[in-house]
């Protein structure tokens, strides 16, 4: 896929997650994870990992590069705070609104009062320090609806989409404009992280699992990737493009982000995640209300996977890896056997994919026992998450599929909690490991609930299917 060439000044960085093979005639990873080889002209472009446009050949080696998943740009500058418009879709939540709309200061603000009860008036803004228009909705269309009325109601070349329950933190507008200087770019979102000092067990789990929180890597958005959507709870997009478009899909009542998001992949625009713009969200920790949102996010994918077939799916793993996993949950001297028969059979399809770079055994072993290891995490989470009502069912007449969801749980768990308290910010409250596993399992059986619901209402089985490779 080609894309508008980038300016001149415009820098890649190589990943630095991605593995440089025969002495830098290949380099492997990305999301999905791929090989790409490089030329030797493109060698010497790529020097210590860095690239910087200033022609037509190291314009399209950067496009490159970034399309495969494997670089990510450092752009030089952007778009004005002058150039956007900020929308604000909001409904009975005047106190959020008010914090969010004192912190735009010097900014364009359009205001969607989505049918409040008690009306939005354009006089509560009277002492604020930015541009407020208030348009209002008679009666409650959706956010969906909210959010395209701003848009259409803005006249500036970009459209930032704020809920009003978040507040941006400082130079967050600044450091999602300067992905626009790439014109294929058409969404830009920042990372969301919580808004309140943690006050019981669910906020502390939330500070670090949170839905809404993508995680501190850079990256762009690709359905299978590890970003593979981001919320609109807080997003910049071009206005043009979303326009062409059809802005968001008034139908869906959840998801609708998520529906976006991909139809402007389809329609051939980049999207990024940029986690140095932060953006503080009032998150939900009283239990019930927590329990029904992450069930409500569950209950999007049935809808999804209606609209975009395939790309729904809980599980996408290589066939041969599967077939290992699940000869060893057999449990059985022959399932050993052969998972170790079938796991030598993936190495040397490996070996062989990768004959034509110069690899040392020890380099395709490592590659062989990542994607292996990989593959572990999402058969645990799958089983948890997305398969538990069948899982449970199992382990209720079967012992040893009680003992291969125990391990699962308990895996899954322990892995996702080391992982995330890693990457937590050095002011939150850490959470206990029993505490975590717990909670980590309500936020499943919830999501799990209301991805089975929707399947149902839906009649359409897209969203539990898995995607196995070849």
């Amino acid at each position: 896929m080609t894309g508008p060439r980038l300016p001149d000044g415009f820098a890649i960085q190589v990943d630095r997650r991605v593995k440089v093979l025969g002495e830098g005639s290949a380099l492997l990873g990305g999301s999905p994870t791929r090989l790409l080889r490089l030329a030797p002209a493109a060698r010497t472009m790529l020097d210590g990992g860095r690239l910087e446009v200033h022609d037509a050949v190291s314009a399209q080696l950067a496009r490159t590069l970034l399309d495969a998943t494997v670089a990510h740009p450092r752009p030089a500058t952007g778009p004005s705070h002058r150039d956007v418009t900020i929308v604000i879709p909001v409904r009975n939540n005047a106190s959020g609104l008010h914090r969010l709309v004192a912190s735009l200061r010097g900014l364009r603000v359009i205001v969607v009062d989505d049918g409040s009860t008690v009306p939005v008036q354009q006089a509560d803004f009277t002492d604020m320090h930015c541009d407020v228009k208030v348009v209002r909705h008679d009666r409650s269309k959706g956010p969906a609806a909210a959010r395209n009325t701003g848009m259409a109601t803005c006249d500036t070349d970009f459209v930032a989409f704020l809920d009003s329950d978040v507040v941006p933190r400082r130079g967050w507008l600044e450091a999602l404009l300067g992905h626009f200087c790439d014109p294929a770019v058409a969404l830009v979102a920042p990372r969301i992280v919580g808004l309140r000092e943690p006050v019981n067990t669910v906020a502390r789990y939330e500070a670090v699992r949170s839905s809404l929180d993508l995680g501190m890597r850079e990256a762009p958005v690709v359905p299978y990737g590890t970003v593979s959507y981001v919320p609109s709870a807080a997003i910049i997009c071009r206005r043009s493009v979303l326009k062409e478009i059809g802005g968001f899909d008034e139908t869906l009542k959840s998801g609708e982000d998520v529906d976006l998001c991909w139809r402007l992949i389809e329609a051939g625009a980049r999207l990024r995640y940029e986690p140095v713009a932060l953006v503080a969200h009032d998150h939900r920790t009283q239990l019930r209300e927590w329990f029904s949102r992450k069930s409500f996010y569950g209950s999007a994918a049935a809808p999804l996977a209606v609209r975009h077939p395939g790309k729904t799916a809980p599980l996408v793993i290589s066939g041969w890896t599967l077939v290992v996993w699940m000869l060893l949950m057999m449990g059985s001297s022959f399932g050993y056997v052969a998972s170790m028969v079938v796991a030598a059979i993936t190495g040397r399809r490996i070996a062989k994919s990768l004959s034509t770079v110069e690899t040392e055994p020890k380099e395709v072993a490592v590659v062989a026992a990542h994607g292996l290891w990989s593959a572990a995490l999402q058969l645990a989470s799958a089983i948890c998450r997305h398969y538990w009502p069948v899982a449970l069912a199992a382990a209720l007449v079967s012992r040893r599929c009680r003992q291969v969801v125990l391990v699962a749980a308990v895996v899954d768990g322990v892995v996702d909690w080391v992982s995330r308290n890693a990457k937590a910010d050095e002011d939150a409250k850490p959470i206990g490991l029993f505490t975590y596993l717990l909670l980590k399992r309500i936020d499943d059986i919830a999501y799990g609930a209301g991805l089975w619901t929707g399947v149902v209402r839906e009649r359409h089985l897209g969203a539990l299917k898995p995607q196995i490779r070849t």
